[in-house]
């Protein structure tokens, strides 16, 4: 993703581009940025001068979302998931566990950082102030 908002509006990005730049295997990258495709932010263009670019701009796509695309839920744990809840074989109660507190308070910080960030501030983090 980084090299393709490093690449906005300059055209399509061929993959092995891509995969050389980012140290990433060909098949595995092609597996990543079809999800991304899926999602709605990376789209492809066939033929001469071809190859992937963002269909959204960098401001507009939350780290959060891409996060989930590509790894899934953000939660620590399954059962303080916002998006993929699963009840914990061994909890006895969710209400009293002690634990699941905390990993709520864990999972609120991680999107409050996540959701709050878009790829454009991510790709300003290196520049020089």
């Amino acid at each position: 993703m980084l090299i393709l908002v490093d690449e906005y509006g300059r055209g399509p990005v061929l993959i092995s581009t891509i995969s050389e730049k980012a140290s990433i295997p060909k098949k595995f990258l092609e597996v990543i940025l079809l999800e991304l495709r899926h999602a709605g932010y990376v789209d492809s263009k066939k033929g001469k001068g071809g190859g992937y670019f963002l269909k959204v701009p960098p401001s507009q796509i939350s780290l959060a979302n891409v996060f989930r695309t590509i790894e899934g839920p953000i939660a620590p744990v399954a059962c303080v998931s916002l998006h993929f809840y699963q009840k914990c074989d061994d909890c006895v109660s969710e209400f009293s566990c002690r634990f699941r507190r905390l990993m709520e308070k864990v999972r609120d910080a991680n999107l409050a950082v996540l959701e709050n960030s878009s790829f454009s501030d991510l790709a300003k983090i290196n520049e020089p102030e």
